[in-house]
């Protein structure tokens, strides 16, 4: 049974050696460790991810987030000659709308460009800066001719997380390939759902041979996924919205699966957010295209999701209340302790955690 809710920050912390911050995957997707975590007793079992399909059965429905991370992040110099960075945040925009409105992005610079200045980027694109630089965020209009998609496949940088450490003199084409998942299929997230990324083929096909079925939807995973909690009281905290998109077979058949008493099991935070959100909205998991802004702390009561594949998150943050809300803060922190002592490797290039 889940423990009595808290709504203080702090008691969502733990003490994390930095060495265990994943900085690459491991060599094969399905060879990392997977601790299996039953949420009723507490009790643990450690072992690799390849054995997921030992813990999934027949008639199970596997939740997979489909979304494409695309290389939205571009270096260049403003007109001024000083040094700039941007991370487009809306690359999932229609172009039409993109060309006349522009995208929103995160820039960094050492000082902020100027209303209508131009901002010259690798690979010769060009961007007009079309307002002010507000709280690190600005809306620029890319004038190169070309769709943004084509634009940021030519001269973009995988928008890695702010906690793995690369070198920005050169490309890592190991990075396009290792942060997207093997399904990845509709483009605009710039950041990957990273429970999926240990899945491969054969593991796939296993367990479909098994009888467990998978279906996918799409959301569209956003830079506000590494947002930090600024408020002691969690109950405060305004999450970020993100692009999502549930089909009617997708939502049909989940739920003829809850409806015939057999599992979902969600592949991923962002999967258990979508679930649940239309959930919430419509009484039952439901056809959807639009914005998802389901912040999900402890004292939820989850209506679709019965087992959860998920890494390990930051201390403090919005993915961390969410596995609490779902096994127990007191259970999940006591694995995190237990993952930390058997050296797991965390966050996105991490090890996993399957908890049923």
């Amino acid at each position: 049974m889940a423990d009595r809710p808290t709504y203080r920050l702090d008691d969502y912390d733990y003490e994390l050696p930095g060495r265990l911050i994943a900085q690459s995957p491991t060599p094969q997707r399905d060879r990392c460790r997977l601790m299996v975590l039953e949420r009723a007793s507490g009790r643990l079992e450690h072992r690799s991810f390849r054995d997921l399909p030992d813990y999934l059965q027949a008639g199970d429905v596997l939740v997979l987030n489909d979304t494409r991370v695309v290389p939205a992040r571009l270096l260049g110099r403003k007109d001024t000659g000083g040094r700039v960075e941007l991370l487009v945040l809306d690359p999932y925009k229609d172009p039409d709308v993109g060309v006349r409105e522009g995208y929103r992005c995160l820039l960094r610079a050492s000082k902020p460009p100027r209303r209508g200045s131009r901002l010259f980027l690798e690979q010769e694109v060009m961007a007009r800066v079309m307002g002010e630089v507000r709280e690190g965020r600005v809306t620029v209009r890319f004038e190169t001719g070309s769709p943004l998609m084509e634009i940021l496949e030519r001269a973009g940088r995988v928008p890695l997380p702010p906690y793995i450490r690369r070198n920005d003199d050169a490309v890592s084409f190991e990075d396009g390939k290792d942060y997207q998942t093997i399904y990845a299929a509709k483009p605009g997230a710039v950041a990957a759902p990273t429970a999926g990324l240990h899945f491969t083929e054969n593991l796939l096909g296993c367990l479909e041979g098994k009888g467990v079925e998978t279906v996918r939807l799409t959301l569209h995973v956003g830079y506000g996924t590494f947002s930090p909690i600024r408020v002691e009281d969690i109950r405060e905290h305004g999450i970020h919205a993100e692009w999502t998109e549930i089909g009617e077979e997708a939502s049909q058949r989940i739920r003829e699966v809850r409806r015939a008493g057999r599992r979902v099991v969600a592949v991923g935070t962002t999967v258990v957010r979508a679930l649940e959100y239309t959930a919430a909205r419509f009484g039952e998991v439901s056809p959807f295209a639009g914005f998802c802004d389901h912040y999900i702390y402890p004292g939820f009561r989850f209506r679709v999701v019965d087992a959860m594949v998920t890494n390990f998150h930051l201390p403090k943050s919005s993915l961390i209340l969410l596995v609490s809300a779902f096994a127990g803060r007191e259970t999940i922190l006591a694995a995190y302790a237990e993952a930390v002592r058997k050296e797991y490797r965390f966050y996105s290039y991490g090890d996993a955690m399957l908890i049923v």
